[in-house]
């Protein structure tokens, strides 16, 4: 069942596994590509370009000019709220005077002033003069692809919309892999970008990988990469600064504490890490622990479910902490494996439209269950823990999840270049809008996201058992 509907990753405390990639990023699934038309709420992250001195002819320009229409056209019309055409255009010329001061050139650009009455045709027409101009003064002098680049971005940033972005050729490349698989030049670690501090927190070093080898722990905040201070940078450019070619070294100097500050040389490998893992825990509870979304995460889930039902499970915990998201299709699929019918989630763009996704009718038969979920659990995590809460087959323990309850859509742009696109919100069974709000565990039980899986201070875990094992004594003679 290949709909393939990406759905998330996403955050501003993004939870980025760095394989170095965007989350846990080793799915393959032959003859997938990621094109067109794929929805996802997934990340945003930082570009490249052909040599800025590769200007062949005025097709050059035309494919560039191409490319902001196609953006423009594409937000225009499913962008998931109603879009102001003078702020995008002003929001491109934001960006290309930004991208110009960056590169420390003095730039001058025609201001820019939209009727509202305009067609879309017109409005076109004076974002390529702008672009056009741009091209023709700076482009020999900091780079064709690359102001481009900037046009796009700055006019999808002007929505104020985090998930909303210009994915360049590299970007792309990053978000298919962590979708669809592949290996990685990276440290292994998952990483986390704090909305108040600015700062860029190592979420868990991934047993065996480099990063836990050279002693990186949870808490740990990354204050440079091979020198560039990290504090403030947005998530993707600090992820983009670790990754590199495997055998080759990155420096990071990281703070344990305010009198703690140390440095490690770090030799980047190939990583591959499963979606998930799971064991039997004492009393005969199936513990399944989900990283993210994949598009191997449903078949892995459903091998593991079987496997300890084989083995006695006589209940289950669900274990979606710091899991960032994912696939929208592996959403509702993992969670019809535990939800029998009904519907899993809703989506409805800017006119109310509304898709619902029901559950698939392949689930086991009824368990006690429990569904663990903290800050860092977003996105394709939320839409698992609203539908299973709202039906009541389980309870969610631990704190209030992240709030991303929205679905973009990637669409390919001239050159290999996308944009990620807001083009629906989406609600849980009951209608819950968890956007920015979050969604409150049934039963709270705070601690810290450092203790996740740490033997003996993992108290939200310790929670879970007690309440499948209460579960399991009520119906001591249940499958």
């Amino acid at each position: 069942m290949a709909r393939f509907r990406p759905t998330i990753g996403a955050l501003s405390v993004f939870i980025v596994i760095l394989v170095v990639l965007l989350l846990q990023a080793h799915r393959h699934q032959a003859g997938q590509q990621l094109t067109a038309h794929n929805p996802v709420l997934a990340f945003d992250l930082g570009g490249v370009a052909r040599d800025a001195n590769d200007r062949g002819s005025s097709s050059d320009e035309q494919r560039d000019l191409d490319m902001l229409d196609l953006s423009l056209d594409k937000i225009r019309r499913v962008y998931y709220k109603p879009v102001d055409e003078s702020l995008v255009i002003t929001g491109e010329r934001n960006g290309l005077l930004a991208y110009l001061k960056a590169k420390h050139v003095v730039a001058q650009l025609p201001a820019v002033t939209v009727d509202p009455q305009a067609p879309s045709s017109q409005v076109n027409e004076q974002a390529n003069q702008l672009l056009s101009n741009a091209l023709h003064r700076y482009g020999n002098q900091v780079g064709y692809n690359y102001l481009t680049f900037s046009a796009i971005a700055g006019a999808l940033n002007a929505l104020n919309d985090p998930y909303t972005v210009f994915l360049s050729p590299r970007d792309k490349t990053s978000l298919s892999e962590f979708i669809q698989g592949g290996d990685f030049g990276g440290i292994g670690i998952y990483i986390g970008r704090d909305a108040k501090t600015k700062d860029i927190n190592v979420i868990q070093p991934i047993d065996g990988t480099p990063a836990a080898r050279a002693g990186l722990k949870r808490g740990d905040i990354i204050v440079s990469v091979n020198g560039k201070t990290a504090h403030g940078l947005d998530l993707d450019v600090v992820m983009n600064m670790i990754r590199g070619r495997a055998g080759s070294t990155v420096n990071l100097v990281v703070r344990r504490s305010r009198t703690d500050v140390r440095s490690y040389a770090i030799e980047r490998q190939k990583i591959e890490v499963p979606s998930m893992t799971s064991r039997m825990l004492p009393g005969n509870i199936g513990y399944i622990q989900l990283f993210d979304f994949g598009e191997r995460s449903t078949q892995e889930v459903t091998d593991s479910l079987n496997s300890l039902l084989k083995s006695g499970a006589r209940g289950f915990i669900l274990d979606l902490r710091n899991n960032g998201g994912g696939l929208l299709d592996a959403a509702v699929n993992i969670s019809s494996k535990f939800i029998a019918d009904g519907p899993i989630v809703s989506r409805i763009d800017r006119e109310g439209h509304v898709e619902t996704d029901d559950a698939n009718q392949d689930a086991i038969p009824p368990h006690p269950l429990a569904v663990l979920v903290n800050q860092y659990s977003a996105s394709a995590s939320e839409i698992t823990a609203g539908a299973i809460q709202d039906s009541k087959i389980g309870v969610l323990i631990g704190t209030k999840t992240f709030g991303k309850g929205v679905v973009q859509t990637i669409y390919d742009l001239p050159g290999g270049s996308a944009i990620k696109v807001t083009t629906q919100r989406y609600v849980t069974p009951n209608g819950r809008d968890i956007n920015k709000k979050g969604i409150e565990p049934n039963i709270v039980v705070p601690m810290d996201y450092r203790n996740t899986g740490v033997a003996g201070k993992d108290v939200q875990l310790k929670a879970a058992v007690r309440y499948v094992k209460s579960q399991i004594a009520l119906n001591p003679n249940a499958i």
